[in-house]
């Protein structure tokens, strides 16, 4: 459970610590993206390693700057503290890089992996650099359920198959033209603030909640959630996903918009 204690502190959304408090101390949250804050903090020399997502699912489908990844890493390495990217969601293709850092050409210590590393099966991972490797010893971390051979085959299978240039340029191409799609179709409706997003990670914003919208569109056969504050709807669609089912997800919500006008 220790692991799962861990996680959860490192979450900013309130209710999902409350259930579990008191959780483990001495973490603190800054915004997303505030480089004057996050380099101060950092320079205190009293942050053992900061946490983030080069771009935020959770969040609200936030993209990170350069300049902010770049101050981290800078800051990270004159302190001696660790720079953590969490790439559960946006790492193995789904930016339509294999990790969604290489698109900054900045570099974790540390980089958290799980969600869909063996194709929907139970597996996590965590890759450090060979100097943070250096200081763990044998048996030091371990775990009840990781590292199986079944696992860890349909992993590799997974990899080998998202690794492919071809694969992650199908990945962009799909995503710049599901976002281009939505802009078309959904951007005049005046609850549409923005759609943004990389390669098949995208997100809708609006003025109101989503969650009739993601009611409505369920009820039609589409599956979306939503993300930030609930008020951005959530797309993270299967990498294989064609574009005529793109297309038709477009429809589905461009059908289902006009439940927001009943929303506050």
């Amino acid at each position: 459970m220790g692991e799962r204690w861990g996680a959860v502190a490192l979450t900013s959304k309130e209710h999902y610590r409350s259930p579990f408090e008191p959780v483990m101390p001495g973490v603190t949250f800054l915004e997303y993206g505030d480089i004057k804050a996050a380099t101060k903090l950092i320079h205190s020399g009293k942050i053992a390693a900061v946490f983030l997502e080069p771009l935020q699912g959770e969040g609200g489908i936030l993209s990170a700057t350069k300049e902010f990844l770049q101050s981290l890493r800078g800051a990270c390495d004159d302190s001696g503290s660790l720079l953590v990217f969490d790439e559960v969601q946006c790492g193995l293709g789904r930016t339509g890089y294999l990790w969604a850092h290489e698109a900054y050409g900045v570099f974790p210590d540390i980089m958290t992996l799980a969600k869909p590393l063996a194709g929907g099966l139970p597996i996590g991972a965590v890759l450090v650099t060979e100097k943070v490797a250096a200081s763990i010893k044998y048996g030091e971390h371990g775990s009840t359920f990781a590292g199986g051979p079944l696992i860890c085959n349909a992993a590799l299978a997974v990899l080998d198959k998202i690794s492919k240039p071809e694969f992650l340029s199908s990945v962009s191409n799909k995503g710049q033209y599901f976002k281009e799609l939505l802009i078309k179709k959904l951007g005049k409706n005046p609850h549409v603030r923005e759609v943004r997003g990389s390669g098949l990670i995208v997100g809708v914003e609006l003025d109101v909640s989503a969650s009739p919208l993601v009611d409505a569109c369920r009820n039609l056969g589409l599956l979306i959630i939503t993300a930030g504050k609930g008020n951005v709807l959530r797309l993270v669609p299967p990498l294989i996903i064609s574009k005529q089912e793109l297309e038709h997800a477009a429809e589905v919500l461009l059908e289902c918009l006009p439940v927001l006008d009943g929303s506050n």
